[in-house]
């Protein structure tokens, strides 16, 4: 899968994705609209090219308030994130090029008002869903917000996950919608993110669809990542 091709749906006009896309932006501006007064943190997991969160903090009143850290592996969509971020005059906005699965990407930002898990938990399986959401509790302060992506929410138990740690349903689109998007507030009393752990393997929902032993992947060498590899 090329990650970064992947993301030309955006510019499609009511395709998947740029459908999926507003619904997103949606949560994020609802969860800046109701978030309290001063500095705000937000952290992206596997960004891409960070179209949800920058496209949000480019219009909205409280866009610099936000200091936020977009994490993204494939180098290409990096590039783009921060095109964008500097075209919108978002000087607290960094992306950085990294495994977005390691809690040391994250530790001297976390916990954070905002975070966002958009076009991740549909490519790792449901145990790592599972541990992705357990490091969540220490990724998002008490009283912060996690927005989210993943088709299979219904049938794989996602809202009930959250709801075990401590997270409460803001917004969760319906089953007559063919891309799941939903909000949760973290109730829960949260804690410092331990440094040094993986929250999951990036596998790609291409491979997940289809039966069989999910590959173990690693992140490629410095130098394959410049040649644009998947994140």
């Amino acid at each position: 899968m090329d990650w970064h091709e992947w993301h030309q749906a955006y510019d499609a006009p009511g395709s998947y994705l740029s459908r999926r896309l507003a619904l997103v932006q949606r949560r994020i501006a609802d969860a800046l609209d109701e978030a309290p007064a001063g500095p705000l943190t937000a952290v992206s997991v596997c960004a891409g090219q960070g179209r949800d969160l920058i496209g949000v903090l480019a219009r909205h009143p409280r866009g610099g308030d936000v200091r936020a850290r977009l994490v993204e592996l494939d180098e290409r969509n990096v590039a783009v994130a921060r095109r964008l971020a500097a075209g919108a005059g978002l000087e607290g906005v960094e992306v950085v090029a990294g495994d977005a699965a390691a809690t040391d990407a994250y530790a001297d930002l976390a916990p954070a008002d905002l975070v966002l898990l958009c076009g991740v938990l549909g490519n790792i399986t449901d145990a790592d869903v599972r541990t992705t959401f357990d490091h969540c509790t220490r990724l998002c302060r008490p009283g912060g917000v996690l927005v989210w992506t993943r088709t299979r929410h219904y049938d794989t138990g996602v809202c009930d996950w959250l709801k075990e740690r401590d997270f409460e349903a803001l917004w969760v689109s319906g089953p007559d919608v063919p891309y799941g998007v939903g909000a949760h507030r973290y109730t829960g009393p949260g804690g410092p993110l331990a440094r040094g752990r993986r929250m999951f393997t990036f596998v790609g929902y291409d491979v997940l669809r289809h039966p069989g032993p999910v590959p173990v992947v690693t992140p490629p060498p410095a130098a394959e990542r410049r040649r644009g590899s998947g994140g």
